[in-house]
């Protein structure tokens, strides 16, 4: 029998398998999984033990993948949904790891924010750090703030709110939300940085933000790999008519040179308004 083309996890809808090599899997994670320590077994929520939990089990996903070791390698908020990248090895997990860290992964998320932005595209480098006055909140923080950069580019309007493609060179936690905050459009249905209550009196929805796509150098064959998250039903859920949106030019994450070498420039270039 054929390898099922998803997760199958116990008492949860199938999770979508996007992409997978010898050394990798790529899902659809749905919204409301955390990504937390494995020490931490309440497995309707915390996906990577619920995983572990189903290889453990030998269920036919991965029996017939003859996997034994599953582990994320970045991180998504628990109520964002999209591409999430998982190595089958301890090696895969440092190797593409090292993409992330060294800024050679390209990443592509959608946000449907608040109000309509001034420039049709932007970068945001304000620093990030953690909110002393609310435990998991992050917060601009100029003096001792890690250094931050997304892009930003305006796709449509629909009426007091626009879609919006955000490229984050690096990864901080929240990186994108506590960025269209600062700048005045916080994500719709962001519980954390989205309008007070006062501002939005009707029911929350869903936190829109949504990893559509990675995009890196395979570090073994060296051959280019784009891994895509259909965003049709998401946008569905809140109104927006559903069509595939066409990425734009995508800032390129550069990995560090040694000095005696000169910095190889970006490919791709923006006209970049300064936050």
């Amino acid at each position: 029998m054929a390898k099922p083309p998803f997760i199958e996890l116990a008492d949860a809808p199938p999770i979508p398998i996007l992409f997978e090599d010898r050394s990798v899997i790529a899902i659809d994670k749905p919204a409301g999984w955390m990504l937390v320590p494995h020490s931490w077994q309440r497995t309707g929520w915390n996906l990577q033990a619920a995983i572990s939990s189903s290889i453990n089990a030998g269920h036919y996903w991965a029996r017939s993948r003859n996997l034994k070791f599953l582990r994320y390698i970045h991180r998504l908020d628990a109520d964002t949904s999209g591409v999430l990248l998982f190595g089958k090895s301890f090696g895969a997990v440092e190797t593409y790891g090292d993409l992330f860290q060294s800024r050679q992964m390209e990443k592509r998320y959608l946000a449907i924010v608040h109000g309509k932005p001034r420039s049709p595209d932007w970068t945001c480098n304000l620093p990030l750090g953690s909110d002393p006055q609310a435990i998991g909140r992050v917060h601009v923080d100029d003096e001792e703030g890690k250094d931050c950069e997304t892009f930003f580019r305006v796709l449509r309007s629909k009426g007091n709110f626009t879609l919006v493609e955000a490229h984050p060179l690096t990864g901080r936690q929240h990186q994108i939300r506590v960025h269209l905050s600062a700048t005045g459009h916080g994500i719709m249905g962001d519980p954390l940085y989205g309008p007070s209550a006062e501002e939005m009196p009707y029911t929350r929805p869903p936190l829109a933000l949504r990893s559509v796509e990675l995009a890196y150098r395979d570090p073994f064959t060296k051959r280019p790999v784009r891994i895509q998250a259909s965003a049709d039903e998401w946008l569905k859920t809140y109104g927006w008519t559903a069509h595939e949106e066409k990425p734009g030019p995508q800032p390129t994450a550069v990995a560090p040179t040694p000095p005696q070498k000169p910095a190889p420039a970006k490919r791709g270039a923006f006209p970049r308004r300064r936050v």
